[in-house]
């Protein structure tokens, strides 16, 4: 074989696609003599963050930017050691406003890019972001679908886990001769969560046989978007509803899935009922259970400096979405460290791998082969705690990943 220098062989494992199993090995570690002090500290690096600013999902792009701004702030703004340059472009609501904040932060020579909120997007930008061989760090969108990628690493989940961990769960709870009704928004998330709950609950079983009702995807529902929906609903006179909405979508629907006059138990990924919607709806929440990778009451060291550090700066308890968001910075500040001095993009793709496990809000945590973590997930109910309705944390559910 010929002669090739150290860059050279890293760009040849790049495209290899080292992956994070390379953390159970002993490469990467803090003896590595590639990592530690010798990083330029002065010199800053540049991040590009792909949140919606506008339109209907907005709110979940402020708990992303949210919780990536708290980690900086914990850090003096460096990851690394480095000084950030942090630009930040609007998802917006479409895969083509995606794509073009993708391809404006491509052009300002980001070292790598993070977020991302809505699933479609996630898969609309997967050929430029694979093409450019610049890593991102998903923090939100991850769905099924996303397969076989070299530079692309998720800190949330993948979107059909949700409902495979409620699935296990709520198989268990309903009667043997009751019905659960299933009913999502037709999107990528939305068939992810209702392929995992079938799989969780037994793709096989009567009880969930019914047809799949589907509901549009807008993220900007009317006061009627969900009539026709509901109508056949409440027509099957369900033991208990599955259910999958976010945001402004999630208040309405279950808004008007009351309003029709459906008093029975509601279940959902934990979606359903993260950020604004426990406090948009009331008392019309309560007692909604959700499946998710964290609650904001988790009992552990990293998410009580998290937790207090959010509501001290936000005035509000910390989402799945800030967390995921504020583990992307985490991820990023070792694996930029791990890289060294003088790190490209290629480099940090393959420190990616090399990263271990990561002391998490949620739990300790690392990327497995497909880039995604390994991780738990946890029965949540919408719950009185002192004066505010929450999300409490009821039990472990499982392990996944």
């Amino acid at each position: 074989m010929p002669n090739i220098d150290r860059r050279q062989a890293l760009k040849l494992l790049a495209a290899l696609g080292v992956t994070g199993l390379a953390s159970a090995c002993s490469i990467g570690t803090e003896d590595d003599p590639d990592t530690g002090d010798d990083l330029v500290s002065d010199v800053p690096i540049r991040i590009g963050l792909i949140v919606p600013q506008t339109g209907g999902y907005k709110p979940i792009g402020d708990e992303m930017l949210n919780g990536f701004q708290l980690y900086l702030d914990n850090n003096q703004r460096r990851l690394g050691g480095r000084p950030v340059d942090l630009v930040i472009a609007d998802e917006g609501e479409t895969p083509q406003s995606g794509q073009a904040a993708v391809d404006s932060l491509l052009q300002q020579n980001v070292l790598a890019l993070t977020g991302v909120a809505n699933a479609a997007v996630m898969l609309a930008i997967r050929d430029a972001v694979e093409q450019a061989q610049v890593p991102l760090i998903g923090s939100n969108a991850s769905p099924r679908s996303l397969q076989s990628v070299v530079y692309i690493w998720r800190t949330s989940y993948v979107s059909d886990e949700p409902g495979v961990a409620l699935g296990g769960y709520l198989a268990q709870e309903i009667s043997s001769n009751g019905e659960v009704a299933i009913v999502a928004a037709d999107q990528p998330a939305g068939r992810d969560l209702v392929q995992g709950f079938r799989e969780g609950f037994g793709a096989g079983d009567d009880r969930i046989s019914a047809p799949i009702i589907w509901a549009d995807s807008t993220p900007n529902p009317g006061r009627d978007t969900f009539a026709d929906p509901i109508e056949e609903l409440i027509g099957r006179d369900p033991e208990a509803v599955y259910c999958f909405f976010t945001g402004s979508a999630a208040v309405a629907f279950i808004r008007q899935l009351r309003d029709a006059g459906y008093d029975g138990p509601i279940y959902g990924p934990g979606f359903l009922t993260e950020g604004t919607v426990v406090d948009e709806l009331g008392e019309e929440a309560s007692g909604i259970i959700t499946a998710l990778n964290y609650s904001a009451d988790l009992d552990n060291s990293a998410n009580l400096l998290f937790a207090s550090g959010y509501r001290k700066r936000y005035g509000a308890s910390p989402t799945t979405y800030a967390m995921a968001s504020y583990d992307a910075a985490q991820v990023l500040d070792k694996a930029i460290r791990t890289a060294g001095a003088g790190v490209n993009a290629q480099q940090l793709n393959l420190a990616l791998g090399r990263i271990g496990q990561i002391d998490s809000p949620r739990g300790s945590w690392q990327f497995n082969q497909p880039r995604t973590p390994q991780q738990k997930w946890y029965l949540r109910e919408v719950l009185r705690d002192g004066p505010v309705l929450s999300n409490v944390l009821i039990t472990e559910l499982a392990t996944l990943g």
